[in-house]
């Protein structure tokens, strides 16, 4: 009689332990269920320059992903969003080419933080048939260069300064500007053009190269993020801005060439 007494209490114990365990388990996926879909029905607005769309994609991909909140990205030139942003006087969210692009929207910030560092690179064609090794070499006879537009992209601004820099821009044979950083990408590879200066990010596939010069080491910039004034939805700016923080979203910005921040 006491064995089964015996064995009744121990079943009993390891019946509610079970119990225990399960109720901690199923509340513990109900918590992560809840955290998943916290901002579901939620959404944020976002400006961001062209030339990060491949990134800044998959960042605002992985964050939906997690979260639920539906994010609108506008992605243009600098000019064009400063434009917007002063006239319509809506957004969330400015992910600028350049904390400089800042300046101009200026009364439209609230807060901006660094988020990795933007370097531009002096590209050509595969194999460098033209034998181009630093910036000087735009300025031989036979070289086409694409750059950026000199008032409305952070690219096309900083090709101008360094070419100026080195009293050469005046030399280089520029063919055309283009309006994004992707724009002047596609020029290259095409065939269009001999170089170009452009995002290291842009940079992409067997058609062209980035030249191994530090002829633009000192134009690096960083990408900030900048939360607007007109900001409607503090929650998802702040779960966003959390995400940008995190280790997902340095992966996706490093797997496109850029650089974190020390």
């Amino acid at each position: 009689m006491k064995r089964i007494k015996r064995y009744l209490i121990l079943s009993f114990v390891l019946v509610l332990l079970s119990s225990i365990f399960s109720g901690c388990s199923n509340s513990s996926e109900v918590s992560d269920q809840n955290s998943e879909a916290e901002l579901q029905g939620q959404s944020l607005f976002i400006y961001c320059g062209a030339g990060m769309t491949k990134p800044f994609t998959d960042i605002t991909t992985a964050f939906k992903e997690a979260t639920g909140c539906e994010v609108e990205v506008v992605y243009a030139n600098a000019a064009q969003i400063q434009s917007q942003i002063n006239t319509s006087g809506e957004g969330d969210l400015f992910i600028a080419g350049s904390s400089d692009e800042l300046k101009p929207v200026q009364d439209s910030v609230a807060e901006s933080v660094d988020l990795v560092k933007h370097i531009p690179v002096l590209a050509v064609q595969s194999g460098n048939p033209l034998d181009i090794n630093n910036l000087n070499d735009l300025t031989k006879d036979d070289v086409e260069v694409v750059l950026g537009d000199g008032e409305a992209t952070p690219i096309g601004k900083i090709a101008n300064k360094a070419l100026t820099d080195l009293g050469i821009l005046d030399q280089v044979n520029v063919i055309a500007r283009a309006a994004t950083a992707p724009e002047i990408f596609n020029a290259l590879s095409v065939g269009e053009c001999d170089a170009i200066i452009v995002w290291k990010e842009n940079v992409t596939g067997a058609t062209s190269e980035i030249v191994a010069t530090s002829d633009l080491d000192a134009y690096v910039k960083t990408v900030p993020a900048a939360t607007l004034t007109s900001a409607q939805n503090n929650e998802a700016l702040t779960a966003f801005l959390t995400f940008l923080n995190n280790d997902e979203a340095k992966q996706i910005w490093q797997n496109y060439g850029y650089e974190i921040l020390n």
